[in-house]
């Protein structure tokens, strides 16, 4: 373990959300259990999917709403049920991971050895659903979600945005994510970074560090 010194010592953990504290928001599985809920066939689904991923990046940039991406992604044609029916559905796919970082992220909410905040993708009425309904809102001082940056991870500049927003070095600041492109991402601007592959294996490398 490298010597902690004052000139590197991490003030700011930053998590991931979706594959770290929750599922994800509304990535291939939950799609594929909302499809299922609402009995879509596979040509419905194979249409969806063809028409998902650019209305899916400019809505978690917030460069549209819920309604302009259900518009282009689902609703290009009749269907047997409503928009509000719809994204209800999708709201209720998201749930608490089932080996999750959430203790560790309240252990370091609660003993004021560092600030704790979030560095996720998702878009605005989703991510602000999910910190209501698990409560993550209340535990972090930071959001640095991609609805309120207008940027995406791996996008090297969202990195930049977060440091020049907390106004500490790369050095200061360790990141959490599943995906190994975040995280790869996140070093590459000078962040320290860890890849999220479950809780014990998390605390171990912060009491490495002297956060827990």
């Amino acid at each position: 373990m490298s010597e902690i010194t004052a000139q590197n010592r991490i003030e700011v953990v930053l998590f991931d959300v979706g594959g770290v504290l929750l599922t994800n928001g509304w990535d291939h599985r939950e799609r594929a259990a909302v499809y299922a809920h609402f009995g879509l066939t596979t040509d419905e689904q194979t249409a969806i999917e063809a028409r998902h991923l650019a209305p899916n990046d400019a809505w978690e940039r917030d460069a549209i709403t819920t309604e302009a991406y259900l518009d282009q992604a689902v609703f290009f044609t009749p269907r047997r049920f409503t928009r509000d029916e719809f994204f209800t559905q999708m709201k209720t796919a998201s749930q608490p991971l089932a080996d999750s970082a959430r203790r560790t992220l309240e252990a370091l909410a609660a003993s004021n050895r560092v600030m704790v905040g979030l560095l996720n993708n998702e878009s605005r009425d989703l991510h602000e659903a999910r910190m209501k309904t698990f409560g993550l809102g209340a535990l972090v001082r930071f959001q640095f979600s991609s609805c309120y940056l207008g940027l995406r991870k791996p996008n090297p500049a969202i990195y930049r945005r977060a440091l020049d927003i907390l106004g500490l070095p790369g050095s200061r600041v360790l990141f959490l994510d599943d995906r190994e492109e975040n995280v790869v991402a996140a070093r590459a601007q000078g962040m320290r970074a860890i890849r999220f592959t479950g809780e014990s294996a998390l605390q171990e490398a912060l009491s490495a560090e002297r956060l827990l």
